[in-house]
């Protein structure tokens, strides 16, 4: 299938796995490239530039194919030398690179003029947009259903897509709660030129995360996300669990008078502990909607050809029948 984001990223598929905390290393990065899609290493989860410049290296030695970096500019507990993982990604040869969470201008030249194709994660219009004027190649638009941060508006993608196509000129591909062939289908009819899949791809057999954690995703149903950081305007969808209903109930009880302090210990350093210990109950973590679509956990090449194939029978049986 080609699209303007197979063609923008020279790959087989418009199918890319965006960045997750403690989950977007080297193994599953390249097994999503091998796949035809585009994998995605996340930075800020490798602790230091040269840890990252290592983990390229490593992603290099296991797939020819292109694959990216993500860099997420989101407030935190520390600020990350920024310049310096830029430089790490600029070293070692990577020219895709998946920005998300505050607007990635100041680093915009930096990225440009090492001829880096970069993709920034909205949640919004309007923030698209801007991407768009700061000289973003193409934009990931994230709607309510997404694991993570989805904003503050609450715009489901059978409205967000649409809405975007009326505005950008850039391509985009759509993100939040994709995991299958029919979702690919709808996407494109809906303007988006190619899908953005994370909690899905947490679930597959190279995904280096905990064994505990994919079957939670198999587990959990559509019904079994909750939205926590509210009253902060930093909003996470997150899977249900103790620390969860902890958070909600603090809340409900503080309000507005809650503040980051207040859920430190339930949200700060909790990625490590759940992804690769299986502690279920350390903390929040993000995920999607999508889990009430995850029956399995296949191999990333196994996924993505599974999706290809639905789409294709979709696009060129199913439809035909209303032609």
């Amino acid at each position: 299938m080609k699209t303007k984001i197979t063609e923008l990223f020279n790959i087989e598929h418009p199918i890319i796995q965006g960045g997750m905390h403690y989950v977007g290393f080297a193994e599953l990065a390249a097994a999503v490239s091998n796949a035809g899609g585009l994998g995605i290493i996340t930075g800020l989860t490798q602790k230091t530039p040269e840890d990252l410049a290592n983990e390229i290296a490593r992603c290099k030695d296991m797939t020819d194919k292109p694959f990216g970096v993500n860099l997420t500019f989101l407030p935190g507990f520390m600020a990350p030398p920024y310049p310096e993982y830029i430089k790490a990604i600029v070293d070692g040869g990577v020219k895709i690179v998946e920005t998300a969470g505050r607007s990635p201008e100041a680093y915009m030249p930096a990225l440009k003029d090492a001829g880096i194709t970069v993709i920034h994660k909205c949640t919004s219009v309007r923030h698209s947009l801007k991407a768009e004027k700061i000289g973003c190649d193409a934009v990931s638009v994230d709607g309510f259903e997404c694991g993570g941060h989805p904003g503050e508006d609450d715009i489901p993608n059978m409205i967000l897509l649409p809405r975007a196509a009326e505005e950008l000129s850039i391509p985009f591909v759509a993100s939040g709660g994709i995991g299958n062939g029919k979702q690919l289908v709808a996407a494109l009819a809906l303007g988006a030129d190619g899908i953005n899949m994370g909690t899905r791809f947490i679930a597959t057999k190279e995904a280096p995360v905990h064994q505990n954690v994919k079957d939670a995703l198999v587990k959990a149903s559509e019904l079994d996300t909750r939205l926590i950081m509210r009253p902060l305007r930093n909003t996470e969808r997150v899977l249900l669990n103790e620390p969860v209903q902890r958070i909600m109930d603090m809340e409900s009880g503080k309000g507005d008078a809650m503040t980051i302090e207040d859920i430190k210990e339930l949200v700060a350093g909790v990625y490590p502990k759940v992804m690769i210990d299986g502690e279920m109950e350390a903390g929040a973590w993000s995920c999607g909607m999508v889990a009430g679509l995850i029956h399995d956990i296949p191999s990333c090449q196994q996924l993505v050809d599974n999706i290809m194939n639905e789409a294709s029978e979709i696009i060129n049986n199913r439809f035909k029948a209303f032609a």
